[in-house]
C-alpha cells in the first residue's frame, strides 16, 4: 500500500534574557515578529482550507459478481466481493462527504449467472446506478452477446427508469461507419446510445468542483471483442480530441479518464500509461480491462493511474487536493478489500436477490439444473484462474476444463461416435477457480461463464474442427512462444502432452508433442493426418489475435472433417438435439458424472486431479545440448536473418572505417 507522510508545520522562536540590553526594545521587536508570523500562518491557513478537494471511489471489472462469492485470494479460501458490501462502503464513504465522485471502469458485465438476464434485466448497470455510480464506460464484455444484446441491455436499462450511472466513450468511430453505411448491429448500437444517453464526456459538479469525465476503449479492449461490430478510433488521439474540446467548451477543475485499456508490465505496451503520457492534461485514469490491482498508483507528471482488481474483490479509495498551480495531488489512496467483516447492505441484497431469482426459471431451467444444486463435492486444492496466465506450467484446473469437453461430446445424447483427439482450454476463457466444498451449477457456471452462441442463449457453445499433426505441434508452439507475450493464450489441453524449454530459442522452444492414448501410453501425432480437437467458440474466434502475436509464423487453419478449411466457426458448433451444447454445461455435466465415493449420494471430485500428468512438462535446462538439439524450420529463419544483421553490421563498421581512412588521408595530403 502506498504510504503518504503527514507534515505537520510549526513554528517556534528562540532566545534568551539578556538583562543588560534594553527589554522594551527586545519585548517590541519580538511583539513584531509575533504578529508577523501569525499573520503568516493566518495566510497559510486559509489558503489551504480553501484548496479544492475530492474523495473519489472507483471499480472496474466487477464481471456481474452482484453477489459475494468463495474463492482463493493468497492461497486461502475466503468469501470476498458483493455490491451490498461494496454499497455499504459506498454509503459509508458519502456520509464523510456527500460530493464523493463514484466511477467504474467497464466489463460490468459476463461473469456469473446474473447475465444470463443481461438484455432483458440489465441488473449489472441498474445495480452500479443503484449504490450511486456516478459515470462508467464499456469494456470489451458488454459485446459478448453481440451487438442486438448491448443494444437491448442499454435499452432495457434506460426503460427500467432506475437511476443510472452516465455512460462516456469518445472514441467511437461513427463518421466512418456512417460514411460504409451502418450494418444492421451498427446501427442497433447507435440508437441504443441515443435512447440511453452515451456520450463523449460528461461533467460533474462534486460540491465546489467541477469535473469531465472521458471514457475510451482500447486497442486490446478491442481485440479481445471479436463479435463487436463497431469502429473504433485510436484511443490516445481521440482523448487528445476530446481533452481539447473540454478545455474549449467547458470550465472544469479537473479532468478524468474511465478508461477500459489496462496497464502491463511493459511499460512501452501498457496502454493507459501510453495514455497518461500523451494527453498530460489528464488528472486521473481510472485503468480497466487487464484486472491490474495498483497498491499504489502509477504516475506520469500530473497524471495519476489507479487500479483495485477484478470482480469486485476490492474498492479503490482515493482523495485529491488542488495544488496552486490548477494540477492535482493525490492526497491519500487505499484499496479497500471487500470481506466479510463488512456489512452487507440488507436493501442492496434484496435488490440483487430480486434479479437473481429470475435465473433459475429464465435460463437454468432448459438445461435441467438450479443455481444452488450441488454437482460435486471437492477436497482437491485446484489452481487460481490467475494461475494459469501467470504460471507457465500444468495446471489441475485446465486439466479438468478440457477433460471435461471430451467427456460431454462423447457421452452427448447424439454422439457421432468420431472420438475427440484433443480439446483446448485457453487460460482467457476461464473466469474462476473450484474451492474446496461443495461445487454448485452457480459456481461451475462463474468458473466459465463468457459468450453467447449462434442460438442466442448465454454461453459459448463448443465447437468441433479439425487440425493436422503439424499443426498441432505448432499449437504447443504458440502456447510455449507467444503465450508469454498474451498470456491468456496459455493452453490446457487434454490428449495432447508436449515438453518445452523456456531457454530455448523463440518458436523452438517444444522439444517434444505427443498424443496421449488415454492410459498413459504415447501416440506419435504423424504431420500429415487430421485429429478432431474440441474447443469453445470464443477462442476459435480468437485464434487471428493469437497467430497475430508471431506475425503469421505460427498459424493454424482450422478445417472440416474432409481437410476443407473453416471460414465461419458457428458452422461447426456441436449441438444435441438439435441444441447447442454450451462450455460451461459440460463441466457441470462431467462434474456429475464423478463417482460417489463417501457414499453420501454426491459425486466426489476424484484424486486424480491433485497431482500432474505431464501434459505440459518445462524443462528448464541450460545445457548447450538441450538448447540446441531438435532444431525446427524456424531455427534456421532465425538463425538466417541474425546472420544477415550481423553482416550488415559488420558492412556498416567497415564502411565507416574505410570511409574514416579516406577522410583522413584528404587531410594529409592538405
Amino acid at each position: 500500500m502506498r504510504r503518504w507522510e503527514t507534515v505537520y508545520f510549526s513554528g517556534n522562536s528562540k532566545g534568551e534574557k539578556n538583562m543588560r540590553k534594553n527589554w522594551a526594545a527586545l519585548a517590541l521587536t519580538g511583539m513584531l515578529c509575533l504578529t508577523t508570523f501569525a499573520g503568516t500562518q493566518t495566510v497559510s491557513a486559509e489558503t489551504a482550507d480553501s484548496a479544492k478537494q475530492v474523495d473519489i471511489v472507483f471499480t472496474h471489472d466487477t464481471h456481474s459478481h452482484l453477489n459475494t462469492f468463495t474463492t482463493i485470494v493468497d492461497e486461502a479460501e475466503k468469501e470476498v466481493g458483493g455490491f451490498a458490501r461494496i454499497n455499504t462502503l459506498i454509503q459509508e464513504q458519502k456520509a464523510k462527504n456527500p460530493d464523493t465522485l463514484v466511477i467504474d471502469g467497464g466489463d460490468f458485465s459476463m461473469g456469473t449467472l446474473i447475465q444470463t438476464v443481461f438484455e432483458t434485466q440489465a441488473a449489472e448497470i441498474r445495480m452500479l446506478g443503484y449504490m450511486g455510480c456516478d459515470v462508467t464506460t464499456l469494456g470489451n464484455h458488454e459485446f459478448d452477446y453481440r451487438s442486438k444484446g448491448l443494444a437491448n441491455m442499454l435499452n432495457s436499462a434506460a426503460e427500467s427508469g432506475d437511476d443510472l450511472p452516465a455512460m462516456v466513450v469518445c472514441n467511437v468511430d461513427w463518421e466512418s461507419m456512417e460514411a460504409a453505411g451502418l450494418s444492421e448491429g451498427q446501427q442497433l448500437i447507435r440508437d441504443a446510445f441515443d435512447e440511453y444517453g452515451v456520450s463523449d464526456y460528461v461533467v460533474l459538479e462534486k460540491g465546489d468542483t467541477d469535473i469531465a469525465v472521458v471514457g475510451v476503449f482500447g486497442k486490446d479492449a478491442l481485440a479481445c471483442a471479436p463479435t463487436c461490430e463497431l469502429l473504433f478510433k485510436d484511443p490516445i488521439e481521440a482523448v487528445k480530441e476530446t481533452v481539447e474540446e473540454i478545455r474549449e467548451n467547458e470550465d472544469v477543475d479537473m479532468i478524468v479518464c474511465v478508461s477500459h485499456s489496462g496497464t502491463w508490465e511493459d511499460e512501452s505496451k501498457s496502454e493507459d500509461e501510453n495514455l497518461a503520457k500523451a494527453v498530460p492534461d489528464l488528472d486521473l485514469i481510472l485503468s480497466g480491462h487487464t484486472h491490474t490491482t495498483l497498491e499504489e498508483p502509477i504516475v506520469h507528471g500530473d497524471t495519476y493511474v489507479v487500479s483495485c482488481g477484478e470482480y469486485g474483490k476490492n474498492l479503490g479509495e482515493l482523495s485529491m487536493t488542488q495544488k496552486a498551480d490548477g494540477r492535482w495531488e493525490m492526497t491519500s489512496y487505499e484499496i479497500v478489500p471487500v470481506t466479510t467483516d463488512i456489512d452487507q447492505d440488507a436493501e442492496t441484497q434484496n435488490a440483487i436477490d430480486q434479479f437473481m431469482d429470475t435465473v433459475d426459471t429464465d435460463y437454468l431451467a432448459q438445461f435441467g439444473y438450479t443455481k444452488d444444486q450441488v454437482l460435486a463435492e471437492n477436497d482437491v486444492d485446484f489452481s487460481t484462474q490467475k494461475d494459469l496466465e501467470n504460471i507457465h506450467e500444468e495446471h489441475n484446473l485446465g486439466d479438468i476444463m478440457s477433460d471435461a469437453y471430451v467427456y460431454a461430446v462423447e457421452n452427448a445424447a447424439d454422439f457421432d461416435g468420431v472420438p475427440v483427439d484433443v480439446a483446448v482450454v485457453p487460460s482467457g476463457t476461464v473466469r474462476d477457480t473450484y474451492a474446496k466444498g461443495d461445487i454448485t451449477v452457480e459456481q461451475v457456471f462463474n468458473s466459465f461463464s463468457l459468450g453467447i452462441g449462434a442460438d442466442g442463449v448465454p454461453g459459448y457453445p463448443l465447437i468441433s474442427v479439425y487440425l493436422t499433426g503439424k499443426e498441432l505441434k505448432t499449437a504447443a508452439e504458440i502456447d510455449a512462444s507467444v503465450s508469454d507475450f498474451m498470456t491468456t493464450a496459455r493452453l490446457y489441453s487434454s490428449g495432447l502432452n508436449f515438453t518445452y524449454n523456456p531457454n530455448r530459442m523463440i518458436l523452438n522452444k517444444v522439444t517434444d508433442v505427443y498424443l496421449d492414448d488415454g492410459n498413459g501410453g504415447r501416440i506419435e501425432l504423424e504431420d500429415d493426418k487430421l485429429y478432431r480437437v474440441v474447443a469453445d467458440l470464443y477462442s476459435g474466434q480468437m485464434l487471428s489475435a493469437v497467430t497475430d502475436m508471431s506475425y503469421g509464423l505460427l498459424s493454424l487453419v482450422p478445417k472440416y472433417a474432409d481437410g476443407t478449411p473453416i471460414e465461419d466457426f458457428e458452422d461447426v458448433i456441436i449441438t444435441e438435439n438439435g441444441k447447442e451444447l454450451k462450455a460451461w454445461d459440460a463441466i457441470a455435466r462431467y462434474m456429475e458424472s464423478f463417482e460417489d465415493t463417501d457414499g453420501d449420494g454426491i459425486a466426489n471430485v476424484p484424486e486424480y486431479y491433485s497431482t500432474d500428468h505431464d501434459r505440459k512438462v518445462v524443462d528448464d535446462s541450460r545445457n548447450i545440448v538441450d538448447l540446441v538439439k531438435n532444431p525446427n524450420k524456424f531455427t534456421g529463419i532465425i538463425v538466417g536473418v541474425i546472420a544477415v544483421l550481423i553482416l550488415l553490421v559488420i558492412f556498416i563498421i567497415l564502411l565507416i572505417k574505410k570511409i574514416v581512412k579516406k577522410v583522413k588521408s584528404r587531410k594529409m595530403k592538405k
